[in-house]
Order: structure tokens, then sequence, then C-alpha cells
């Protein structure tokens, strides 16, 4: 399929998410002229991870000082908020609260602090007296206020990089789906679903919930695969009743957060999610079911050594996604007045969680280099706060390339 002559372009982009939004990007204005081609498989950009989630811009607390997601989440949050700005899309800087609700979280509130400071990030530490300063229907024994935390609309942010991109030159091509690829010592070809052929001289794999794939359809063993975690969310039926932003205490041998309650750029509040792997890589609800996907996932070794050590939590999370009673338990930990009657149904999202071989879950971003291809194999939250650093990050590694 590949050919020594006849490039397209100089670089194509396998995903139209904020991640491969932002890396076309970063690579237009790192190299001007450098011709760039983003192949997106659906009808416009960031209608998976980017396009469903709450729209927090994460401040980076949460992430070990040095690691990846540190470094990015800490200047990517400074970063989106101008960008924002710059370009007159809906944001807040909100600042958020994380409750501790009983004593023995009071330890891992602690570290969070230091963490915090390690990592640069503003934290107020609050008493029951100023937590309800903040929130007054929220309790809980202690708390941090983060400052530099905030709201947007991510698909917005998509959408303005992908216009930015076509005002540059760049080609952004919809409903273009790969499914096969060839790479050469010379360059790297892919053909899509509908037999169109690209040829480039390097490849980017920003597919998110599809990275792996793409990734073996390239030739290289990534080492891991994507297990989709659905995300249910619920929402206040009165927003008011929260100003802004509200997390517990995470737990930290999981890489979810928790419900939280999150007053969206909409003025809605978000309740939730619970973290329940799903059956497809789009699964948004139980009906959707891809035996093939599914089979993909329980047939890695991972999934099942990764259930083992975490079937526990995995069976309360569960719970909580079958019983309303059950969710609404777990939001009164931080909002005792809440009942089911407050809460309703809102869009679900899919977290594409890397899992290695030996169950562990990938708790940083991963991005593995190859021949003339860069893989990002591991970008769930913050991946959208971070999306311009990491952007950055990859434009530098494919530059070697061309």
């Amino acid at each position: 399929m590949a050919s020594r002559g006849g490039f397209d372009c100089d670089v194509l982009v396998i995903g139209g998410g904020i991640v491969g939004l932002a890396t076309a990007h970063a690579l237009v204005r790192a190299a001007p002229g450098t011709r760039v081609t983003v192949l997106e498989k659906e009808p416009g950009p960031a209608r998976h991870q980017t396009g469903r989630n709450s729209g927090v811009i994460h401040s980076g607390i949460y992430y070990r000082p040095g690691s990846l997601k540190a470094r990015f989440a800490v200047r990517g949050a400074a970063e989106m908020v101008k960008f924002c700005a710059e370009y007159d899309l809906p944001h807040q800087v909100t600042g958020k609260l994380i409750v501790a609700t009983s004593r023995d979280e009071l330890p891992r509130l602690h570290t969070l602090v230091q963490r915090g400071r390690e990592n640069g990030i503003p934290v107020r530490e609050l008493g029951p007296p100023q937590i309800a300063e903040y929130e007054p229907e929220v309790r809980g024994v202690a708390a941090i206020h983060v400052g530099t935390t905030g709201v947007c609309d991510y698909g917005a942010v998509a959408d303005r990089l992908a216009r930015i991109l076509t005002g540059s030159g760049a080609a952004v091509h919809y409903d273009a789906e790969v499914t096969a690829v060839d790479r050469r010592p010379w360059g790297v070809a892919v053909r899509t679903a509908d037999e169109r052929v690209f040829r480039a001289k390097a490849l980017v794999n920003c597919a998110g919930l599809h990275c792996d794939r793409v990734a073996r359809l390239s030739g290289d063993d990534p080492g891991m695969r994507i297990v989709p975690f659905r995300g249910e969310y619920y929402e206040l039926t009165d927003p008011d009743r929260i100003r802004g932003l509200v997390y517990p205490v995470p737990d930290p041998a999981f890489p979810f957060l928790g419900v939280h309650l999150t007053r969206g750029i909409d003025g809605s509040v978000h309740v939730g999610p619970n973290a329940i792997p799903a059956t497809a890589r789009e699964g948004y609800d139980w009906g959707t079911v891809r035996p093939r996907e599914l089979a993909t996932t329980l047939a890695w070794p991972g999934t099942w050594r990764m259930a083992g050590s975490h079937w526990r939590y995995g069976a309360g999370e569960l719970r909580r996604s079958l019983s309303k009673p059950a969710f609404t338990a777990a939001v009164r930990r931080l909002l005792p007045s809440v009942t089911e009657s407050d809460l309703r149904p809102a869009p679900a999202g899919v977290r594409a969680q890397a899992v290695l071989r030996d169950g562990t879950l990938a708790d940083d971003f991963l991005i593995k280099e190859a021949p003339r291809t860069v893989h990002v194999l591991n970008a769930p939250s913050p991946a959208a706060t971070a999306s311009l650093p990491i952007g950055r990050e990859v434009a530098s590694r494919v530059l070697r390339w061309l």
C-alpha cells in the first residue's frame, strides 16, 4: 500500500478528539509549512471522551510529582484558560473543594495538600465552618480548596482547534475510520473504511478508545489493552444547591475520583460518575454490546488480574449502577440532604483506561514511539486539561521523523 513517493502529507494524525487536534495544532505551530492531516472516524470532532465529560479543568493536585500527568495538568490548566479566553470560549475558574467526610480520610487529605504544594498548586485547608462558607449544603470534617480548578466546554475547544487547523492549511477528514496501516522505512500509508488511502512521512496515533487497535494495525505491540469503563451521571434537579465543584477524597488504589458534584459551564450540576466496565468501547448504556470488542477485553490477561485485585471496589460500583438508592447514598456522603427525587439521569461517558498485562491500571499518560510512529496509549482524564502540553510533547517526538 505504501510507496516511496507521492506523500499526501507530512504527518497523519489518527483521532479527532482534543488530544489529536491539539497535536496537529502543535505540529503546525512548531514547524510552519508542515503538512498535517487528521483522520476522524466520526462525522465531527470530540464525539467520545472529549465531548462526554463534565468539563473540568483539572488543577493537577492528584498526580505524582514529576509525572506527565502532574506536569502537563498544571501547565495545561493555565493554558486551557488562556486558550478559552483568547477565543472567547465559555469557561470559569471556580476553584473546588476536596472534602473528607470521616476522620479516617484525613491522612489522605493531608497527602493531597503536600502533593499539591509539591506540584506548585495553591491549596487552602478548611474546617467545617469554612466548608459551609463555600458550600452551605456540603458536610465534612475537613476539606481543601484548590483555587486553579475550573470548567469549560471541551467540545467547543475541540471544534475551535479543528477550525484553526483548517484555516492554517491542515486537513481534517471526518467519516474516515482507519482499517489498515502499512509502515515502511520511507513512510506510512493508511486505508480508511471507504477505501481512501493517505500517505505520510510519519503517523501519530491519538485514537483514544481504539488506540491499542491502531497500534496493532501498525505492527506494534502496545503492551496494554484499552478496557473501557463507563461513567454514569445524574444531575441535580435544583442546581442552585451547589455553587461550584465538590469532590471526595479519592482512593489512591484506583484511578477514579469517586462520585463528585460538578457545576458545569451551563449551570447544571453533574453528579457522578461511577466506574463500571463497559460492554463496548463506545458502550454508553447497558444495551450496547459489541461481542468482538468484549471478547478482546476478556481475552486480555490483565483484565482478569485487574478484576481479581479490585473486585470489591468493582462490586460497589456495579451496585451503584444498578441501584439508584445506592448511588444516592454515595452522594449523601457529601450532600446529606439529597434524595432520589433530586437526581435525574444525565448522559454517560466512557473512559479509555489502559490496562497492562499484569493487571496494573496505567496511572500516567502513556506515549510510546515506534519507527515513524508515535502512539498515545493512555490519555484519560486529565488529558483534556493537559491536551495542549500533550500535543507539544507528541509533536516534538514526531518532528524527528521529518
